[in-house]
């Protein structure tokens, strides 16, 4: 541990870590954090110097940082982001390279939490596109689960136990899964949308055993295809026909599993064309065929 500070007002940590931990994919560099009152100084001081700033300067970091205004207004600024008002429920990842500065309103102040943290699980995100290598802005309301979090990585951070890098790493991770999912929630607020996505999934459902086209789909919500499809897929990650697929692959799993349907029953009962498509479409989807399957499930259920 490089430098640790405790006060009624601020809690903050300085870590390192070895080649081990970095192993994980995700270490941890700093977590703490601040309750800056009304025309108190900011940043507060006894901060290593790669990690304070003057707002007038900004600063860059070689490292992501996860901050979480959960009381208070003020002002964030970025290569990337020009000036934009920050208000409680505000959580902005910092990326690492790229300029920043930032602070609270003087009359409000603001209270802040705070994990810094590299890794290649981070990368390979950032490459899949699940997250931008900028610096960007989300707004989570107050959430009683991220603080949480935030406080077990100080106190796991705090406390020191063997393997605390691996655990403080899942739990920012925690922290990335939750801001995902609210991210791509949030692009879904109309009700509507999700309504007729839902619509569809149970349509799927009820017709499993059928060979309902995604167009017919379409037609029954009174959507045109492409605008059904684009929707359907944004909210799901999957095509419809490749939800679909993925319903009658897991009934199949189901039957081969739980009943002595032989292998060209179940391929009829859900409607494939012949038993060989099925089968090579099974074995497309799961590495086995239907037989090869239904002899693996079953030595696994018995044992």
């Amino acid at each position: 541990m490089k430098d640790s500070s405790h006060s009624k007002a601020s809690v903050f940590k300085y870590l390192v870590s070895n080649e081990n931990d970095a192993l994980w994919g995700i270490t941890v560099t700093t977590v703490g954090s601040h309750h800056i009152g009304s025309a108190q100084h900011y940043p507060p001081e006894k901060h290593p110097q790669e990690y304070g700033f003057d707002y007038t300067k900004g600063r860059i970091l070689n490292e992501y940082q996860l901050v979480y205004i959960t009381r208070g207004t003020g002002i964030f600024k970025s290569g990337t982001i020009p000036q934009i008002r920050i208000k409680e429920g505000n959580l902005f990842l910092i990326a690492p390279g790229e300029w920043h500065t930032y602070k609270p309103d003087t009359d409000t102040g603001w209270d802040e939490y705070w994990v810094g943290f590299n890794g290649s699980i981070m990368k390979d995100l950032v490459e899949n596109g699940f997250f931008s290598n900028s610096s960007i802005i989300y707004y989570m309301g107050i959430n009683e689960e991220l603080v949480s979090l935030y406080t077990k990585i100080m106190e796991t951070a705090s406390e020191e136990n063997t393997c605390f890098q691996q655990l403080m790493g899942g739990m920012v991770f925690n922290i990335l899964s939750i801001l995902y999912y609210n991210q791509k929630n949030q692009q879904f607020s109309d009700k509507e949308i999700v309504n007729r996505v839902n619509k569809a999934k149970i349509i799927m459902q009820e017709n499993i055993y059928n060979n309902i086209a995604p167009e017919d789909i379409s037609k029954r919500l009174n959507l045109s295809y492409s605008w059904f499809r684009r929707a359907f897929k944004e909210y799901t990650g999957f095509s419809p026909a490749k939800y679909m697929n993925e319903l009658k692959l897991q009934k199949a799993k189901v039957l081969l599993t739980n009943t002595s349907k032989s292998v060209k029953e179940i391929s009829i009962s859900l409607s494939f064309d012949n038993v060989e498509y099925f089968s090579t479409f099974f074995k497309k989807m799961t590495g086995k065929t239907p037989v090869e399957y239904r002899i693996y499930s079953t030595k696994f259920h018995n044992k």
